[in-house]
């Protein structure tokens, strides 16, 4: 199916391959974020870019935000879903997957399993926290903390408090997390597009550290996840009502346990480790979901004029 409007991909980085649009006869086009104004008023909603081309009329959305520009790019996204224009991950969904505190209480609604997880707001706490969580070695993170950045691995209870208070004396968010010592430094990534996981890798953190991200060091290769595995990534993608969802999973003796689940999941490493066109399938995605509103548009245009 060719969009016949356009395609288009927001975002403040460009790790999106545009050229699988193209490929499929889309026009597609990258537009920053930051490059972008609304106008809002009575009469309707207007979205700019900065040379003043109009984006009212697209067909479809991929936002890629980064984590310094999620209030901005939520604004924006929630002003194209005003006008009807087919995203691919809402901003709502959007914007509680970067709130890990808010993540981790709606999957714990939804009994997912997740490593137990303390927050506080005084310093006053901190003893009952670090023990609520069974103590040390624990990691505490920085709640606006991404791809790495801002996790601490506290080795003792005194290190924890003293890294507890310290964060808590610069008046920072933080969680304090139990220590999954059997996941050895490693995690899975489980990609989802609409309900399904379409590719998983295995990342293991450097020999100096336990952070398993890409960006910190870390390293992927492929992994054979279990049923068990892709049903948790699956309904915790669907929890948060995310069409693409990057679910981080660790292994623990009680079974998986979710990490995180990441709104703009990169496609960095996942296609070189599956060898799928990852990039494709999220366009394919893109088509599917037009197409059927598409189709509800008209099917409603249709039943209105019955009567």
């Amino acid at each position: 199916m060719r969009l016949s409007r356009h395609l288009i991909k927001i975002s403040t980085v460009l790790h999106f391959k545009l050229e699988c649009g193209e490929e499929r006869g889309h026009k597609i086009k990258f537009i920053n974020i930051k490059h972008c104004y609304i106008n809002m008023g009575p009469d309707g909603h207007e979205i700019y870019n900065r040379s003043g081309e109009l984006l009212n009329n697209l067909d479809a959305v991929i936002p890629r935000i980064k984590p310094s520009m999620t209030f901005y790019g939520c604004a924006l996204i929630r002003q194209f879903e005003s006008l009807g224009v087919f995203c691919l991950n809402n901003s709502l969904p959007i914007s509680l997957s970067r709130d890990k505190l808010c993540a981790l209480q709606i999957l714990g609604m939804h009994k997912i399993p997740m490593p137990l997880t303390s927050f506080a707001h005084s310093p006053v706490d901190t003893k009952q926290v670090i023990q609520t969580v069974g103590g040390a070695p624990l990691v505490i993170k920085l709640l606006e903390g991404a791809q790495g950045k801002g996790v601490v691995l506290a080795e003792t209870n005194k290190a924890a408090e003293s890294v507890i208070n310290a964060f808590k004396s610069l008046n920072a968010n933080i969680l304090v997390q139990e220590f999954v010592k059997e996941s050895l430094g490693k995690d899975i990534r489980c990609f989802v597009i609409d309900g399904k996981v379409v590719g998983s890798m295995q990342r293991e953190s450097a020999p100096d550290d336990f952070r398993s991200n890409l960006h910190l060091g870390g390293t992927a290769s492929p992994v054979k996840t279990t049923l068990e595995e892709r049903k948790i990534a699956i309904k915790a993608a669907r929890i948060l009502k995310l069409k693409v969802a990057g679910v981080d999973i660790i292994q623990s003796i009680t079974g998986p346990k979710v990490l995180e689940v990441n709104s703009s999941p990169g496609l960095e490493g996942i296609e070189d480790i599956t060898e799928k066109d990852v990039a494709g399938l999220i366009i394919e995605c893109v088509e599917k979901n037009v197409f059927l509103k598409k189709k509800q548009m008209e099917d409603n245009l249709e039943n209105d004029n019955d009567f």
